[in-house]
């Protein structure tokens, strides 16, 4: 089977990897010139590096490099999966600067049609066409970066303002001497502002709302992968099935869980200083759980309580002049140079909009089920639309779910039952998010739960002593490798020799 892979970050990379091992004939395009998707040098703003340790933040089979940091950088994560593409001989699978414009299945063939155009070239070529039985759409739900309109930014920009997304910001020096203003305060916000106060004249944050910032290490002590990132941290939060002992956590223990949140919310309070920044978010620290989880950036605090990065809160832009800003709250603010650090368009548009309005519920919600197949398209696949706080994770069992799913190893259930599980999801998220929940394909802060989901689905999940112990310790991916031997196992597409090779647990070469 000749299958369409578009995309090549942690997505693309992990599906790639999975179905070129069971012998499908697989072709990723991507439009940067390297792997990386959202770590790419093109989107890596001044400051970037994970959410998550890197011991528990890479792809099940071959581990972050031991001489990484606890939280590696950007360029860092770009480096190991460009390893980890080697290290499997994938390389030869990518097309690189090569844009997909449009995709169209064609009945009568029963086939998609993907329209390429080469980004590389000196002299404008004409797209070229290309015809695959399979189609997996792999490019993230943070792809189409998304700045909102302001009155009057024409004029602004005529006086020499400059308007970026965070994923745009490469170059901290367009922010020399200048009035720098951010919208907003997530993580990649608070970064931004971060890295930006040591060129800028002035820092300015605006935000529409002050959100639960979560420190890497608690009290200097411990560190986060100890609270967050076992079985035990996710389980404060509510997910939408609850079995065995998240079920005592949600019910009679629901005391004991309040307990446990209360005690994490005083001590980021009083290490953080938020009462005395004015930093103090309305709603408690359960609240993480209904909009994302967003960890404290070293240094922007401290620069804070030092004057050189200004929060104001509860404010936002309301119309631009020349060198400055309106904001809600009345206020006007110097701003030459603005940084938004604001939400992604959730577009599909190589598709047709009729393709679209079948996957699409009337309010806007992307109707996928398990997050991967739409109902009533035939030949599709989306990978990387349920994204959870170890995307890379969810994404190697989203793989390994497609793989299953093509093969006829899952028994999927009759199209009314796969909406009704649809809409149950859904009205669960739509009704759990105080924020944008992109279209239904965000699930953070869960991680674990929605792998387990997948993996139960095809019975590949770990034994319950390895679940229980996850209970106590954080989720290390690598307990999650030998899956994709069984998966080869199963397929039984190649003689045990060359099945060996395809799905050996040790890469050819190391990363680093």
């Amino acid at each position: 089977m000749r299958v369409a892979i578009i995309g090549a970050g942690f997505a693309g990379v992990s599906t790639a990897r999975v179905l070129a091992g069971l012998n499908y004939d697989v072709t990723v395009f991507e439009s940067e010139p390297e792997i990386g998707g959202v770590w790419a040098a093109s989107r890596r703003y001044p400051g970037l590096n994970t959410q998550n340790p890197g011991c528990t933040y890479y792809l099940s089979e071959l581990p972050m490099p031991a001489e990484y940091p606890e939280w590696p950088s950007g360029e860092q994560v770009q480096q190991y999966m460009e390893g980890y593409v080697d290290s499997f001989g994938l390389r030869h699978l990518f097309r690189f600067n090569s844009r997909v414009d449009s995709a169209r299945y064609d009945e009568n063939e029963d086939t998609w049609l993907l329209q390429v155009t080469r980004l590389d070239t000196e002299t404008t070529e004409p797209p070229t066409q290309h015809r695959f039985d399979m189609l997996v759409i792999a490019n993230g739900i943070f792809s189409r970066p998304m700045i909102p309109e302001f009155a009057g930014v024409d004029e602004w920009q005529a006086a020499g303002g400059q308007l970026v997304h965070t994923s745009e910001l490469t170059d901290i020096e367009a922010a020399r001497d200048k009035a720098t203003l951010v919208i907003g305060y997530g993580k990649s916000s608070c970064d931004a502002a971060t890295s930006l106060a040591g060129v800028s004249r002035s820092t300015t944050v605006v935000a529409r709302s002050i959100i639960w910032k979560i420190p890497r290490i608690f009290s200097g002590v411990l560190n986060i992968k100890h609270l967050l990132f076992t079985r035990l941290g996710e389980g404060l939060f509510e997910w939408h099935i609850l079995k065995g002992f998240d079920r005592f956590l949600h019910g009679v223990g629901k005391p004991i869980r309040n307990m446990m949140l209360g005690v994490m919310q005083r001590v980021i309070e009083a290490q953080l200083k938020l009462k005395r920044l004015d930093l103090l978010p309305n709603k408690p620290f359960e609240s993480v759980g209904r909009h994302s989880i967003s960890l404290s950036t070293e240094g922007f605090f401290e620069a804070v309580e030092e004057g050189k990065i200004r929060v104001l809160r509860e404010t936002q832009i309301t119309e631009l002049r020349p060198g400055q800003a309106v904001l809600s709250n009345g206020e006007v603010v110097p701003a030459e140079f603005i940084v938004a650090g604001t939400s992604f368009e959730q577009s599909i548009p190589i598709l047709s909009q009729e393709l679209q309005d079948k996957m699409t519920s009337k309010n806007g919600d992307l109707r996928l089920y398990r997050g991967i197949v739409p109902v009533d398209i035939p030949k599709l696949a989306f990978i990387g639309y349920n994204s959870t706080l170890m995307c890379q994770l969810s994404c190697e069992a989203s793989a390994m779910w497609l793989a299953e799913y093509l093969r006829g190893g899952i028994n999927v259930p009759s199209k009314d039952e796969m909406n009704d599980r649809i809409d149950s999801r859904l009205n669960y998220h739509r009704n759990r998010i105080d924020g944008n929940y992109f279209r239904g394909t965000y699930l953070v802060p869960f991680f674990i739960r929605p792998v387990d989901e997948l993996l139960d689905d095809i019975d590949l999940n770990i034994g319950k002593w390895a679940r229980f112990k996850q209970w106590l310790t954080y989720v290390r991916p690598s307990v999650y490798a030998q899956n994709h031997k069984i998966l080869a196992q199963r397929a039984a597409l190649a003689t045990p020799h060359e099945t060996e090779h395809l799905i050996s647990n040790e890469p050819e070469k190391t990363v680093g």
